[in-house]
């Protein structure tokens, strides 16, 4: 009867949770919501998660996330816990909105320009936000994990209304199974012609033009980058054919791979919680290790 009674528990919560990843509008009661663009009549809101007592002459590392959908669908509910983790711990974290296909009736390209627009826009009002404007990340999931990518190297797919004299080139990178090979590798990554028919279509362009891989070049900021090794959505040979590109700039790269995990692994309330937890941890270490976060009292501990 006990168990009966656990596991029912435990069934409701990943229910109640996973109707929470996909709310749109999402409820974060602990975040303030600003606009951050108006685009073809619509306003697209970022939810700003600070640290407590935060103020504007702070100037603290921030960084913004991207949720995954595939272009198509999703909500910046997402990445709730990440940026509530992060806030407590000393930075400001936000969860950006952009529009989908779902929703909007736009390819992929539109989604590159929004994201580029978020952080442009977060670089912009940085004195406002109390935030460092040369500490500034971008951090996303699957087709978010692709945007976050596409801010630090697609040379194209900016708004035309944005002000391009302001950088959308992110200072520091945290991807979750991130969509980073969208065209062909001769040699080493193929895809045929029914695929790029389909990946064309999506992105509304030419794959490689929307492709981090393809755009790596040397300057690529710090990245830590989360992959499951049994994804079949994302394959994680592609995680790891990325992190040797950037790698071969001269830029670190860390790829953090988890055997047995598929698509989506990261995600809060997903399974028993290890994989949130140990990406979360694991993100923290990597904020420490470029300096902008205090270690924590566990990562003293275990010095």
């Amino acid at each position: 009867m006990l168990l009966r009674t656990v596991l029912a528990a435990t069934v409701l919560c990943s229910i109640a949770v996973a109707q929470q990843q996909s709310n749109y509008p999402p409820n974060m009661p602990e975040a303030r919501v600003e606009t951050y663009k108006s685009v073809e009549g619509t306003d697209l809101k970022i939810w700003i998660f600070e640290p407590e007592g935060h103020k504007a002459s702070d100037g603290r590392p921030a960084i913004v996330f991207f949720f995954g959908g595939g272009w198509r669908r999703g909500t910046p509910g997402q990445f709730r816990h990440q940026a509530k983790h992060l806030a407590a711990r000393g930075m400001v974290a936000m969860a950006a909105d952009y529009r989908v296909l779902d929703r909007h009736g736009v390819k992929g390209h539109k989604c590159v320009q929004d994201a580029k627009s978020a952080i442009r826009w977060a670089r912009a009002n940085a004195k406002r936000l109390g935030i460092d404007p040369n500490r500034l990340a971008a951090g996303g999931g699957s087709a978010g994990g692709h945007l976050a990518a596409s801010t630090a190297t697609l040379p194209d797919h900016d708004d035309p209304s944005g002000d391009k004299s302001i950088s959308s080139k992110p200072d520091a990178l945290a991807l979750f199974n991130p969509g980073m090979v969208l065209a062909s590798v001769p040699g080493k990554f193929e895809l045929d012609k029914e695929q790029i028919a389909s990946r064309a279509e999506r992105a509304g362009v030419e794959p490689e033009s929307i492709s981090p891989y393809h755009h790596v070049k040397s300057g690529f900021p710090p990245a830590i980058i989360f992959h499951g090794k049994a994804d079949t959505t994302v394959l994680y040979s592609t995680a790891e054919l990325f992190t040797k590109k950037v790698r071969s700039v001269g830029s670190r790269c860390e790829l953090v791979g988890y055997e047995g995990e598929i698509h989506g692994f990261f995600n809060y309330g997903r399974g028993d919680g290890s994989a949130y937890t140990d990406t979360v941890r694991r993100m923290d270490e990597f904020f420490v290790s470029l300096g902008w976060l205090e270690p924590s009292v566990s990562n003293k501990r275990s010095d």
